[in-house]
């Protein structure tokens, strides 16, 4: 994951409710999935099993974070074993053959998990966070972030 990706994800997590941090977590790992099939192609195995162990690592985070108090749980929870046994048997087979079926059924439940976050009117799980501002410098196609906490008056000076 480039650099900037991961501070794009970062900035995005500090603000995120718990339906948004779910759907980060679904874009990360078709993110790292997607790397290591671009990995294998550049012929850099050490790469393509660092990127799939990193999406194995976040859906065994989904699976842990699931609530079997409803049914729709257990579903969630066969899915994500599909998905990792096709990440198991593209680290053993050392091919990405078996990765666009788990893309595939990681985007479907990514436009799910979209649609409910847009209806989740809870605010933000991190809370005393600095807020995220983000401008456009003089530099030429340039964008800079700048963090800003309006309760800190002198920030930046010593009084």
């Amino acid at each position: 994951m480039t650099k900037e990706a991961l501070q794009g994800y970062t900035a995005r997590i500090t603000q995120a409710s718990k339906s948004e941090l779910i759907v980060i977590i679904y874009e990360i790992i078709i993110s790292s999935t997607k790397e290591a099939i671009e990995a294998h192609s550049n012929k850099d195995m050490v790469s393509f099993d660092k990127e799939l162990k990193q999406a194995q690592t976040l859906l065994r985070e989904l699976m842990v974070a699931l609530d079997y108090s409803y049914k729709l749980s257990f579903d969630l929870f066969s899915l994500y074993i599909y998905v990792n046994k096709q990440f198991i048997t593209a680290i053993i087979k050392k091919e990405p053959d078996t990765l666009d079926s788990a893309i595939s059924v990681l985007e479907k439940l990514l436009i799910g998990f979209q649609a409910v976050s847009k209806e989740d009117s809870s605010g933000p799980m991190m809370y005393n966070t600095q807020q995220l501002y983000a401008g456009l410098t003089y530099g030429k196609g340039t964008l800079n972030e700048t963090y800003i906490d309006p309760e800190d008056r002198n920030r930046g000076f010593i009084i």
